[in-house]
């Protein structure tokens, strides 16, 4: 069993034991989907450039499962004064990341040797991905459920488990062959799949459109514990930085026992 699936089940039992608790200690819970672009900055192209950046844009779907201890059940009242409960929630999450991946920027666009393996250079990335985070809503969780407030601004900090895909291929031949391979990523090419972990910060507004359901937008940020999540890994002290991924999403959540 592969440590992916096996991370899956311990999810999935936890999620289960959790419900199963709701009863004893008023936990709320929320599901949601989420769907959007996502920029990959990555060693392909120049990574602060602008057009590699748009370029390189890839796309995300999810699905959460939010927990909050603002009320109870039975009567939607304040189950206790925490500010924890008032102003927090736990994020459960599971998403799936891809983008297919090129070389743009100045190098890329030289009529050099270098150029032309930068360009006859094709690659993509895929990212599954499971974790949980804490999310901080100033505004109050039950307020905003009551309609105090029909917008809720949130900010959250997370971990998560991922598992990496990436490929790669040249116009001009086999990556191992000589002169096909842009020097910076000799002995930096890696292929193979693998498994990291993240630290994820995300923040976004949830407005409310019904007694059941919000709609969101969320922006969040994926720091690698890894250079590898796209394959290359340029060999060089200008490489300063892990690969990361910046995420803009639009989603719906559905409040299970309002």
């Amino acid at each position: 069993m592969s440590t992916f699936k096996a991370t899956f089940i311990v999810f999935a039992v936890l999620f289960l034991g959790v419900w199963k608790t709701n009863a004893q200690i008023f936990i709320g819970h929320e599901v949601g989907v989420m769907s959007g672009p996502a920029g990959f900055f990555t060693d392909y192209g120049e990574r602060w450039d602008l057009k590699n950046n748009l370029s390189n844009e890839g796309v995300g779907v999810g699905i959460m499962h939010f927990m909050n201890f603002a009320y109870r059940k039975q009567c939607s009242c304040t189950d206790t004064e925490w500010f924890f409960s008032k102003h927090f929630r736990i994020r459960n999450e599971i998403n799936y990341l891809r983008s297919r991946l090129e070389h743009f920027g100045p190098t890329a666009s030289k009529d050099s040797e270098g150029g032309r393996q930068l360009r006859a250079m094709h690659g993509f990335s895929e990212l599954f991905q499971i974790g949980s985070a804490l999310e901080y809503h100033p505004f109050g969780i039950r307020d905003t459920r009551n309609f105090s407030t029909r917008f809720s601004p949130y900010i959250g900090i997370g971990v998560h488990y991922v598992n990496y895909h990436p490929d790669a291929y040249s116009d001009l031949g086999p990556l191992d062959s000589p002169k096909v391979l842009f020097s910076t990523f000799e002995n930096g090419l890696n292929l193979e799949s693998g498994s990291t972990f993240a630290i994820v910060g995300n923040g976004g507004i949830r407005f409310r459109i019904g007694r059941s359901g919000d709609v969101f937008v969320d922006g969040r940020a994926y720091y690698y514990n890894t250079d590898y999540i796209e394959g290359l890994d340029v060999q060089g002290q200008q490489n300063k930085f892990n690969d990361f991924v910046i995420w803009f999403n639009f989603g719906y959540v559905y409040y299970i026992n309002f």
